[in-house]
């Protein structure tokens, strides 16, 4: 009946035990390490350094790469996730970035249990700027991707810190997927998505009284500017004042001069004065080159053109007409008059003063 036994010897089916590391450390920020320590780097990422036996514990206990661990502050029993990047530190301490211990609410000498753990690969990742400085970042992309390489895990509700162009910047962890109880995500050789959120503090702008005012300051900046009065440098450059003179004197000369009379004797109301030339003659031409903003409504044509002339194929022209001569010149003849036809040779008399022939002979026999 238990053949399934055998005895003691061998008869249980083996089951491997579940491995993993737990052990109880003093945490200290990695300000506190040796100066022989990379701080900067490590500061403003998601590893801890751990002592060398705790090496040797995991090199026993065979855990599988990628390291993870769980820490969790024994005074506050707030909890977060993270990877190891050194086991330099020395026997019973451990060294955190300043970010998770304040994440932990943790003092200096505080004791922290960390425990391994595994984590699922992230997918998906929601961030919030806790300032709106981060949005002078040109490109925050790549400045998340370049601080995301010294992260091993996320964890919702962290508060992370990345190093910028000597500031630094505080991002919320906001959401992670796949979700989990742990509320955290590997994020090591994986695609990782990223979302952000308005960074706190932010107003969105009203965009349609912003762009009101924008267009109001060009109208004022258009009706102001010296090129629509003609009187910038490039007018009295191209002395745009005679221009105009000439325009006005050809446009009203001959023109309905003089005085009117009503039928009821009442006087005539004067004509509107022509509008004054514009001087440019105490312009100064050091000063920088304006655009010609026109306002809405308004279009600019450019200045009155005087088609060139070539004189010389002027000259060439008049020689040609010059040089023409009129060939095949006196007055036709024709060999039979006619009587339709009105002979203009004078030579020849006319053919109505002729005597005809009758039209019957009679011969006398006689």
């Amino acid at each position: 009946m238990f053949t399934s036994f055998g005895g003691f010897g061998g008869g249980f089916p083996t089951v491997p035990l579940q491995q993993s590391f737990d052990d109880y450390f003093r945490c200290y920020p990695i300000a506190m390490m040796p100066d022989s320590i990379r701080k900067d780097d490590a500061n403003y990422g998601g590893k801890i350094f751990l002592p060398q036996s705790a090496l040797n514990k995991l090199t026993m206990l065979q855990i599988r790469y990628p390291m993870l661990f769980k820490i969790t502050s024994e005074t506050s029993n707030f909890s977060t996730h993270s990877g190891v990047l050194e086991f330099t530190a020395e026997e019973g301490r451990c060294y955190l970035p300043q970010w998770m211990m304040e994440t932990l609410q943790s003092e200096p000498g505080s004791l922290v249990n960390i425990k391994s753990t595994d984590l699922k690969q992230g997918s998906f990742v929601k961030l919030e700027p806790q300032s709106v400085d981060f949005l002078d970042i040109t490109d925050p992309k790549a400045v998340l991707e370049n601080a995301l390489r010294h992260f091993t895990t996320l964890t919702v509700d962290d508060i992370i810190e990345l190093n910028y162009n000597d500031t630094i910047y505080k991002i919320k962890i906001l959401e992670v997927k796949p979700e989990s109880e742990s509320n955290g995500i590997c994020v090591i050789e994986t695609d990782l998505e990223t979302d952000f959120a308005p960074p706190v503090g932010y107003v969105e702008p009203d965009y349609a009284a912003q762009k009101e005012e924008n267009d109001r300051k060009k109208r004022e900046n258009a009706l102001s500017a010296p090129s629509l009065k003609g009187k910038g440098s490039m007018a009295k450059k191209i002395n745009y004042g005679e221009t105009l003179k000439q325009a006005l004197q050809e446009a009203t000369q001959n023109k309905f001069q003089g005085s009117g009379v009503k039928l009821s004797g009442k006087k005539v109301a004067e004509p509107t004065p022509p509008p004054q030339s514009v001087d440019t003659d105490e312009l100064d031409l050091s000063g920088p080159v304006k655009p010609l903003n026109l306002p809405e409504g308004y279009l600019f044509f450019g200045f009155p053109v005087v088609p060139y002339k070539d004189e010389f194929e002027e000259a060439e022209k008049k020689q040609q007409e010059g040089d023409k001569k009129v060939v095949f010149q006196g007055a036709g003849q024709s060999l039979r008059a006619s009587k339709k036809r009105k002979d203009k040779n004078k030579k020849h008399p006319a053919l109505k003063n002729k005597a005809r022939s009758p039209d019957v002979i009679v011969i006398d026999s006689d």
